[in-house]
């Protein structure tokens, strides 16, 4: 038997000691999905493109920045890259990047030597790279920042496993979407002091656990709902400004799933680099979801420490 199959059925075995009553069947099925889900998860922080590679975030008010590896830069940017890379110039029309003479950077993979940067939040946002590092501007409520990765950061190199509470197929459970006369803008906190978090939300999913009901408004997210949540495992066990959650947005029936087993931690949970929402008063449980992503403050990655 494999490794993947002896963690199957451990996975199975825990399930039957608890949670509703499934055929044997749907919990090995569940239990695949479930595991299946994990791996996708770690795949998603581990690529390119996932948080972890995320090694500084720079806010910037109007007004020109000298950047590079150099501690006399306005933006120093650790990971081994040129002195001085160039100057940013932040202004009416956006951040404006001038690079120093000699100095390789490029855009898809072209040499720039000026260049506007076009944000995250627009139709076609660039991407700057120099060697094993890559940065981008991005908005958030109005401010701008530069968010720079590095591809060989040896955080990536040494992350994981993610620890998770065992599986229960009991806090998978039907919600049932309760719309707003008109659909709201929620005004919801972020880890950054001063930054606030704007989504549209179309109302609250109701839902019950072991016999009690209880909601959370939720955020339109493409087709799907989205859910900033707290509970009391938020004190110890999982992230303490609370976890995120994904469910299919109802049709007419206003039904939707709510699964717990795949809440996961935001990514400021990993470094400190990330504007993460956190969730609202109304979105805290007074109960313990122990379902889903743990925390564990050594998969957490900082700048003043190293790790």
């Amino acid at each position: 038997m494999n490794r993947f199959s002896l963690a199957l059925l451990s996975v199975a075995l825990l399930i039957s000691c608890g949670g509703q009553a499934d055929t044997a069947l749907d919990k090995e099925v569940y239990a695949a999905e479930i595991m299946d889900w994990r791996s996708g998860r770690l795949e998603r922080l581990l690529a390119p493109t996932g948080y972890l590679n995320q090694t500084g975030l720079f806010w910037l008010d109007a007004g020109n920045y000298s950047f590079g590896s150099a501690a006399t830069n306005d933006l120093v940017f650790p990971g081994g890259g040129a002195p001085q890379i160039g100057t940013l110039e932040v202004g009416e029309q956006g951040i404006v990047m001038m690079v120093e003479p000699g100095v390789d950077v490029r855009s898809e993979d072209q040499p720039v030597e000026r260049i506007l940067i076009a944000d995250d939040q627009s139709e076609n946002p660039v991407i700057i790279t120099h060697g094993s590092l890559a940065w981008t501007v991005v908005e958030r409520d109005g401010k701008y920042a530069v968010r720079l990765r590095d591809f060989e950061h040896p955080f990536v190199s040494t992350f994981g496993p993610l620890p998770y509470f065992d599986i229960d197929p009991a806090r998978r459970v039907q919600g049932q979407l309760h719309r707003y006369d008109e659909p709201r803008v929620a005004n919801v906190g972020t880890v950054i002091e001063g930054l606030g978090y704007h989504p549209q939300t179309p109302g609250v999913v109701r839902f019950e656990i072991a016999g009690q009901a209880y909601e959370l408004e939720a955020y339109e997210s493409g087709d799907k709902l989205f859910f900033v949540f707290g509970d009391a495992t938020n004190r110890d066990d999982t992230y303490g400004a609370g976890r995120f959650l994904y469910a299919d947005a109802p049709g007419e029936d206003s039904l939707t799933v709510m699964d717990f087993n795949k809440a996961y931690s935001p990514p400021c949970a990993f470094n400190d680099f990330s504007t993460c929402p956190v969730a609202s008063p109304r979105n805290r449980l007074p109960i313990r979801i122990e379902a889903g992503e743990k925390y564990d403050p050594a998969l957490h990655y900082s700048a003043d420490t190293g790790h």
